[in-house]
């Protein structure tokens, strides 16, 4: 008989709007985990310094890496789910291997979870309130030059799934999920 895993991460990567953070809360509260929005750790950065400047990016990996540094040290029944827009790329893939190693060291089921939908409705989303008060992004021209030059990273776990979100409410997405991860 095998045994389950202590805890799970679950990782939601999508662009901009697609409902990561909405999916997130209540997928969170259903599985009793530690919600780890991606403002969560960029914000501070944002708030202190423009991203053209080194030190955005030199704070964001400083916060990142303590945030990942307590969560390998937190209670080993403890889940998370982390929230992310990572691309198809050297930089992004090398980010999401802290996931991967994080999963390892606590020896947790890792579920990578891609969340998309249709352009039109991302850009809709895109503009709902409360986004710019977030600090997340709100410019549809942004978001097209996104999905234009980048694909979204896929397919880097064992165990992955893929959501079209576009006719979905986030109740139904986050049960998507669930029944994936057999909870």
């Amino acid at each position: 008989m095998t045994q389950k895993p202590a805890s799970r991460i679950v990782h939601l990567n999508g662009w901009p709007g697609t409902g990561k953070l909405t999916v997130g809360r209540l997928l969170a509260r259903s599985l009793g985990a530690r919600l780890i929005d991606n403002h969560t750790l960029l914000n501070p950065a944002e708030v202190l310094f423009a991203r053209s400047n080194p030190l955005h990016a030199s704070l964001r990996k400083q916060i990142r890496r303590a945030v990942f540094d307590h969560a390998l040290h937190a209670d080993p029944a403890e889940s998370f789910v982390f929230t992310d827009a990572l691309a198809d790329d050297e930089h992004d893939g090398a980010m999401f291997s802290s996931y991967v190693d994080l999963a390892a060291a606590r020896g947790a089921d890792l579920v990578a979870v891609l969340l998309d939908c249709a352009p039109e409705e991302n850009a809709r989303r895109l503009i709902s309130p409360g986004r710019s008060e977030a600090l997340k992004l709100t410019d549809p021209a942004k978001l097209q030059q996104l999905r234009a030059n980048y694909k979204l990273l896929r397919g880097l776990a064992e165990h992955t799934v893929e959501i079209d979100t576009t006719d979905l409410s986030p109740e139904q997405t986050a049960a998507r999920i669930r029944t994936h991860i057999g909870v």
